[in-house]
């Protein structure tokens, strides 16, 4: 289920862990509020905001250690998994035909609707959304809803410490002597600030996708989809409505059997 730490990311989740514990600890050195209240004895929240440092952290490490929905064999019980009648099959358009039985050409194994080759992974994915430099791993089935949920444990986390970065800045006579006293702490807080936009931005777009109940790989190349091809701009065949989507995406456990959605039959589990 977990992906070896000492794998091909380990440079990129060492540098997150340390660059995110460095920026807490010059948080905790200025006089910030969180150390004036560290040293009048009230510390609610310099453990609380310590505490979510560490599950974003946490967070962090589950989704780019997590299995994202790899396919690594074929299902030999493709034909019943599909749930694609004779009949149904006779409704495909002819461009989509071909793609109840695709196989990758990558990795030879037959790919379910919505699931990609990644060429970093050097694997299929299920519900492929895209891969993510940032984790050095694929965002698919299995750790999308963790992925948005680090992306909000994240921005928490930023939001909290510029303001706490805010509270720290010192008066000073001159600007040469303010940017003495408070250099440091001003490029934590426009690290911080360039941070919190990056992650709203990208929370902000895929709870949208998410509402939507398509992914960013089929929003960007969707005319270069198969199955997406004959839809039209603004169709979108797995899409249930956003209440209903959104439920299925946080709070339906499981593996989707897309064709059946894409055919109107139902998301039954598997």
């Amino acid at each position: 289920m977990f992906k070896n730490v000492f794998s091909s990311g380990f440079l990129v989740r060492t540098a997150h862990v340390i660059l995110t514990w460095v920026i807490t600890l010059i948080l905790f050195l200025h006089d910030t509020d969180l150390r004036k209240q560290e040293e009048t004895g009230d510390l609610v929240q310099p453990v609380f905001f310590v505490l979510l440092v560490l599950l974003s952290v946490l967070l962090y490490f589950a989704v780019s250690l997590m299995d994202p929905g790899f396919i690594l064999s074929d299902d030999s019980d493709l034909q019943f998994t599909l749930g694609v009648t004779e009949e149904q099959q006779d409704m495909i358009p002819p461009t989509t035909k071909s793609l109840r039985q695709r196989r990758c050409g990558h990795c030879l194994l037959q790919q379910p609707m919505r699931s990609k080759h990644c060429q970093t992974c050097q694997h299929c994915v299920r519900r492929y959304d895209h891969h993510c430099p940032w984790i050095e791993n694929c965002v698919g089935e299995r750790n999308h809803r963790w992925f948005v949920l680090y992306l909000a444990v994240q921005l928490l986390v930023l939001l909290w410490g510029l303001h706490m970065a805010w509270t720290g800045f010192s008066y000073a006579p001159t600007w040469q002597l303010w940017l003495r006293t408070n250099g440091m702490l001003l490029a934590v807080a426009v690290l911080v600030a360039l941070l919190s936009l990056t992650v709203l931005l990208l929370l902000g777009s895929h709870l949208y996708l998410v509402s939507l109940n398509t992914t960013t790989w089929e929003f960007m190349s969707r005319h270069r989809i198969s199955y997406l091809k004959h839809c039209g701009a603004d169709e979108n065949p797995f899409d249930r409505g956003t209440f209903h989507n959104l439920w299925g995406f946080f709070c339906v456990w499981g593996t989707v059997v897309w064709e059946q959605v894409y055919f109107r039959e139902g998301s039954d589990q598997v």
